[in-house]
């Protein structure tokens, strides 16, 4: 019985701290792993970088037990530019140049009150610049309108940072952390504006954390909220409905993942999807009505606490929750490989525990097991789900302050109750995988309320 390995590939030095006192017990025991290399038997790659550009190869036959922190395909995901041509109505309008060059100055002509900025995949600072200051020539950039009736707190804009995972591809499943966001605030008040001072409306590694903002501090520092709760109690205090604004944030970031499903899937179709997990960072702006804007997904997000050593506990939450959600901190993975174990594996699920909406395997609609529900039933349900929903089955034991977004959760076994497949416009888009997997966590949540959230 061999301890579990892990392969550190080009973390930053402080994350790469964090990871090792999480995962190797570098100041505790915690959950038991040891480093490696390339030529060791690891269990989990843990990359600051994209690694299928110089691993592909490796990576194109990992073995059942072997887990990577990154997802092919996931650029698509984190690319500025191709993050902006999805479409989306909550991402910002924007062109790409050069070869949206005179799309956008016929907009500007119907529009001329807006204001730009400009942006590209290398370059982090923005600045809002009239349109005969904008580079419309430029290669891979593109400029994007700015949000202007932006929400303020303490006469300061502010970003709402969600940190999210990517569990599953085929099917779908996609979690956002809920024990915290990150909330942070321009250094400078907004008003009065002026866009040649970029601190009163970008959000720049010398932000102002929540803590100083007065208005959140007497709820997060005097009575103990999180930052999270410190947001709603706040809005409740104005007069606005804090659910409406968690609402419009998990749609968004359903809708990236549906749009971007695809691309995700034709990049990953050489690798083994098991294999794979991504946490990214989804970074909105809201304005006044709580509407939410999109502005980047951040690949590898930054957990270093150096700057502000008051993200050190939300930091470490987020990595430890996640190791436990993705099964690198279950409760025998660290002593040896659940996939060689069958009795093991029953211990945490069984096959038992796969089976629901049980009356329609009875219909003779389900003799030929081509409907999605039949593919649910024992004499219909081949190895291949088995594995699927035995995953969905361990992410939710293991989920601790996670929750599912992606298929989304019915909140209230009521709801589900009254919820028909071939009514549901949305779930008739979905591809068969997706369907099963919506259809399965619809039946649990019939028979168990804790798993409709």
């Amino acid at each position: 019985m061999r301890p579990c390995t892990t392969f550190l590939l080009r973390c930053q030095m402080l994350i790469f701290a964090l990871i090792l006192a999480l995962l190797f017990g570098y100041k505790d025991k915690r959950i038991g792993y040891r480093t490696g290399n390339s030529a060791s038997d690891w269990d989990v790659l843990w990359s600051h970088d994209y690694p299928f550009k110089t691993m592909s190869a490796d990576l194109g036959h990992l073995k059942p037990h072997q887990k990577v922190n990154h997802f092919p395909g996931s650029g698509c995901l984190t690319n500025k530019v191709q993050l902006v041509m999805s479409e989306l109505s909550f991402i910002p309008k924007a062109f790409v140049m050069p070869t949206q060059k005179q799309d956008f100055l016929d907009y500007v002509k119907e529009n001329p009150g807006k204001q730009w900025v400009q942006k590209n995949n290398n370059h982090r600072g923005i600045k809002i610049l009239s349109v005969q200051e904008l580079d419309l020539d430029t290669p891979n950039s593109f400029v994007q309108e700015f949000i202007e009736d932006s929400f303020l707190i303490d006469k300061r804009r502010f970003d709402i940072g969600l940190y999210v995972t990517l569990t599953s591809v085929d099917p779908l499943r996609v979690f956002i952390y809920q024990g915290d966001w990150l909330i942070r605030f321009c250094s400078m008040d907004y008003y009065p504006f002026d866009r040649s001072a970029v601190e009163k409306y970008v959000v720049s590694d010398d932000y102002t954390p929540l803590w100083e903002i007065t208005s959140l501090a007497r709820f997060y520092t005097e009575l103990g909220s999180s930052r999270k709760s410190a947001l709603f109690s706040y809005l409740r205090s104005i007069g606005k409905d804090p659910d409406i604004l968690s609402q419009n944030l998990e749609a968004a970031v359903r809708n990236v993942f549906y749009s971007k499903e695809r691309s995700i899937l034709r990049q990953s179709a050489h690798y083994t999807y098991r294999n794979f997990f991504e946490m990214v960072r989804f970074d909105f702006l809201t304005d006044q009505d709580l509407n939410v804007f999109l502005m980047e997904v951040n690949m590898s997000p930054n957990l270093s606490s150096e700057h502000f050593i008051g993200n050190k506990l939300l930091y470490e939450q987020v990595v430890f929750s996640l190791l436990r959600l993705v099964g690198i901190a279950s409760p025998l993975a660290a002593n040896k490989k659940l996939t060689q174990d069958t009795d093991d594996m029953e211990m945490l699920v069984s096959n038992r525990d796969l089976h629901v909406l049980t009356n329609n395997c009875t219909s003779d609609g389900c003799n030929q097991c081509q409907l999605p529900v039949c593919r649910l039933c024992s004499n219909c349900m081949n190895k291949e789900l088995e594995s699927v929903l035995m995953a969905g089955y361990l992410e939710q034991m293991n989920r601790h302050t996670w929750r599912r977004a992606i298929p989304k959760p019915f909140q209230t076994q009521g709801i589900a109750r009254t919820w028909y497949s071939d009514t549901d416009e949305e779930f008739q888009r979905f591809s068969t995988s997706n369907k099963v997997m919506s259809l399965w966590f619809h039946g649990k949540c019939l028979e168990d309320a804790a798993w409709c959230v």
